[in-house]
């Protein structure tokens, strides 16, 4: 779910930002950079919590741009497939519904909802209900991941709440 990571990046700065704040410029255009990002390979990068080393800068010829390799530590998330979270659902359709844990968003298929839980395309907001339980927008349920798929940029899952323990979370 949640890792410390060690990674390294590199920066571009334009000659304008040298001088006595240039360590403050750097570090400021590398958390624009990183945060919120999501790559393949190590999942969302939440955060950067400190800045390890910034290398010496190495002029690009012809445009003046200097170019700094920064390594740092960050906290990332990466889903796994049968990984139990909590979410917040955030839209229901007669298809299931979305729910999203963190900057991942989870679909759970009407195929992966119990079936004592029916839709109710009339309720207003639209949801999805049994005798002990209801499901729509802005409620916290506990989810189970069935499967993850990656690209360049983006995480997409899909989850399940026909499983004991998963479901609905009562406040």
């Amino acid at each position: 779910m949640f890792f410390l990571k060690e990674l390294t990046h590199t920066i571009s700065l334009h000659p304008s930002y040298f001088g006595p704040n240039m360590q403050s410029q750097i570090r400021e255009k590398l958390l624009i950079d990183v945060e919120g990002t999501c790559t393949g390979r190590y999942g969302y990068l939440i955060t950067v919590l400190s800045v390890n080393t910034v290398d010496k800068g190495k002029i690009l010829p012809g445009s003046g741009l200097a170019e700094f390799k920064i390594s740092y530590q960050a906290i990332l998330f990466k889903p796994f497939k049968g990984e139990v979270l909590d979410a917040i659902v955030t839209t229901v359709n007669k298809m299931g519904f979305f729910a999203d844990v963190g900057p991942l968003q989870v679909f759970v298929s009407n195929h992966l909802i119990p079936a004592d839980m029916k839709f109710d395309a009339n309720g207003n907001p639209p949801c999805y209900s049994s005798e002990d339980q209801v499901i729509q927008k802005d409620v916290l349920v506990r989810l189970k991941l069935v499967g993850t798929r990656v690209d360049a940029t983006e995480i997409f899952a899909i989850g399940t709440i026909k499983e004991d323990y998963l479901g609905v979370i009562s406040p």
